[in-house]
């Protein structure tokens, strides 16, 4: 995908739909408004160019790299899991909340799925936020102490939790439910495909959902299949040295 400062806004949503996230971030109007360039959108609205065209840039390059998590130290993966996750989840749900609550007040009589849609993304954020303040503030700490405790082969203090399983387990509950969750939503939106006569708005909602969830997969991946068992079997082998 080619930016240019003279390319319009209206041209580069219609190029790539995933682009509308980045202008719905800065306040640029990509529907109605969408026929001035970038350029002048950015100036009318005291953004600098550059940032937003390096943004642009980047839609193109997202989900290219593939990884191999599993060799990764725990500690470092569980930073990338949220500092690029995490963050991912925080600053997407702001923007599809906006788009949820518009699409549906403006097509939900023609398309009365859009307000189960948005009902179900509400429980889903609310949800995830939730989520991912217990990981940060509760089980990751606590597997960077295994980690420590394993580095240094000194004792740590016993958690009120008991036992690393049992966070694990709930967080595994939790993503099950996410997971359902966007699998309803998947369904009424037909795998995230909107009508022929949608708007801008109408599909870049669907097409962030997508991303959403594509996102999600990763993500719960990354901690159901690689960051949990590690954890228990780290409990354990410190458990049995100490």
């Amino acid at each position: 995908m080619i930016i240019t400062a003279q390319k319009t806004v209206a041209e580069v949503v219609a190029d790539n739909i995933k682009t509308a996230h980045v202008f719905k971030k800065y306040g640029i109007d990509f529907c109605c408004g969408g026929g001035i360039t970038i350029q002048k959108a950015c100036s009318n609205h005291n953004i600098d160019y550059d940032i937003v065209r390096n943004e642009l840039m980047a839609i193109d390059q997202k989900n290219k790299k593939e990884f191999d998590y599993n060799n990764w130290e725990l500690g470092f993966l569980i930073d990338h899991i949220i500092h690029v996750h995490h963050t991912y989840v925080e600053e997407s749900i702001g923007i599809l909340l906006a788009y949820t609550e518009k699409v549906a007040n403006v097509h939900g009589h023609h398309y009365p799925e859009l307000i189960k849609i948005k009902e179900l993304f509400l429980e889903v954020a609310n949800e995830l936020t939730t989520h991912m303040k217990k990981e940060e503030l509760i089980l990751f700490p606590f597997i960077k102490k295994l980690i420590k405790a394993d580095q240094t082969q000194t004792p740590y203090a016993s958690p009120h939790f008991g036992t690393v399983k049992n966070p694990v387990q709930m967080m595994e509950y939790e993503h099950e439910n996410a997971g359902t969750i966007f699998k309803t939503i998947a369904k009424l939106t037909n795998n995230y495909t909107p009508p022929e006569e949608a708007c801008n708005t109408f599909k870049a909602l669907y097409a962030e959902l997508d991303d959403f969830e594509q996102d999600l997969h990763l993500h719960i991946h990354l901690e159901n299949n690689i960051v949990h068992p590690k954890a228990v079997a780290l409990e354990k082998k410190v458990q049995n040295c100490l």
